[in-house]
């Protein structure tokens, strides 16, 4: 069977490249390697699907920390209204959550790639389980792919692999592999929106302690601010993760960061020290690791009593005036030192991949090989969370599915 073209990955970007590329009237073929699609869009959002984000696309743009120009028009063209609107319109009701992010109302991820999977067979894509194992060119313009079963002809490609980030999914790095075959520059994959590990015996210590309203800063060695954020962290047997963690590690760079906690930011110093006061009057006659209760979690408090050199069944109304304020001061710069990220396989999303000086942005076009697309995490873009890296997926997939062509129809 002919096909004007193939897209190689059933992911969230492959799947919406096809069925934009499909309702281009293009007839359309797309391969996915697992027995069944969309196994990293499940798991996302913690099985919920944070779609999207409701804001408008410079806010996107504002949420990616790396190559955010390049995606300008392809954010533009198809901004999170469109996104929205797209699964609205073919049956998935959506809301919008704390912090704009937009899950399905089900709350369920099965009901986007439902909708993904039912739009795919009424725009009539046909869609086979196999592995691509080189895109075939011909006088350097893409002419079909071969797989681990057959050559099949095809007039151009969108590459939409995805990272290398949970392999499980079937995100092993196949589509850098080819891209690379092809002559393009694969900015080395790193783990982005990843938990980080930490030394010493504090993080495990508080493992599975949930703090929410928290400051967060990012510090390199030379004490400058590389990220700040507010919201939620978790403590766990390596280190520390949560979205404000998730969120920082994109800016890791370098050795000698370090995570500095404001574990009060709603009460400035003088206001904490005074509410310090009142629970070591209260519980004068207390240990100091039962005079903390009101104050802090209850695993928190033998670390920083530890950290302050407190012993932990001193009377509270023997605590000096000197160890007082080095409390107040703890308490709003808790810091915890960063020994590196956790393995990339454990990441929510990769950061490298295709470089994005070699694509066109408006089109997602290979600059180097003509009739060569690529959308979705296999571009070397990445955002924060909150539903950004779905909507970049939307967005490029869109560009890819609406301008793919045969290479002399692109070039005449």
């Amino acid at each position: 069977m002919n096909y004007d073209g193939i897209i190689i990955g059933g992911g969230p970007a492959g799947m919406f490249a096809a069925i934009t590329a499909a309702g281009q009237g293009k007839k359309v073929l797309l391969l996915e390697r697992n027995d069944r699609m969309g196994k990293k869009l499940l798991i996302t959002g913690k099985g919920r699907c944070n779609v999207t984000n409701n804001c408008t696309a410079e806010e996107v743009l504002q949420n990616v920390p790396r190559n955010g120009r390049f995606l300008y028009s392809a954010l533009t063209a198809f901004p999170p209204k469109r996104s929205m609107e797209f699964f609205e319109s073919h049956g998935c009701s959506l809301k919008t959550e704390r912090g704009n992010r937009v899950f399905p109302v089900t709350d369920k991820s099965q009901s986007i790639l439902d909708c993904l999977q039912s739009e795919l067979r009424r725009s009539c894509v046909a869609v086979q389980t196999a592995r691509v194992k080189e895109i075939l060119t011909d006088n350097g313009q893409v002419c079909g792919v071969r797989t681990d079963r057959e050559t099949i002809s095809a007039g151009w490609v969108i590459l939409a692999t995805g990272g290398v980030s949970y392999p499980a999914t079937g995100s092993t790095g196949d589509g850098y592999t080819m891209a690379k075959a092809l002559g393009h520059t694969i900015i080395e994959p790193q783990g982005s929106l990843v938990p980080l590990e930490c030394e010493g015996d504090d993080c495990p210590d508080m493992q599975g302690l949930a703090l929410r309203n928290v400051a967060v800063k990012l510090v390199n060695a030379k004490k400058k601010v590389l990220y700040k954020d507010f919201g939620e962290l978790l403590f766990t047997h390596f280190g520390v993760s949560g979205p404000t963690v998730l969120s920082a590690s994109c800016h890791l760079k370098g050795e000698g960061c370090k995570l500095v906690i404001d574990l009060k930011p709603a009460l400035e110093e003088a206001k904490l020290n005074d509410r310090i006061l009142r629970d070591l009057e209260m519980y004068q006659n207390r240990a100091m690791e039962n005079a903390l209760t009101d104050l802090l979690p209850r695993s928190m408090i033998p670390v920083v009593l530890r950290r302050l050199d407190i012993d932990p069944a001193l009377q509270a109304n023997s605590l000096t005036k000197q160890k007082r304020r080095a409390l107040v001061e703890l308490l709003k710069a808790f810091p915890v030192e960063i020994t590196g990220k956790r393995p990339v396989a454990e990441a929510i999303i990769t950061s490298g991949g295709v470089k994005t000086g070699e694509i066109d942005p408006k089109t997602m076009q290979s600059k180097k090989v003509p009739g060569l697309y690529f959308a979705g995490e296999i571009i070397d873009c990445d955002a924060y969370t909150g539903g950004f890296n779905l909507q970049i997926a939307w967005a490029t997939a869109f560009a890819a599915g609406i301008c793919a062509e045969k290479p002399d129809a692109t070039n005449s």
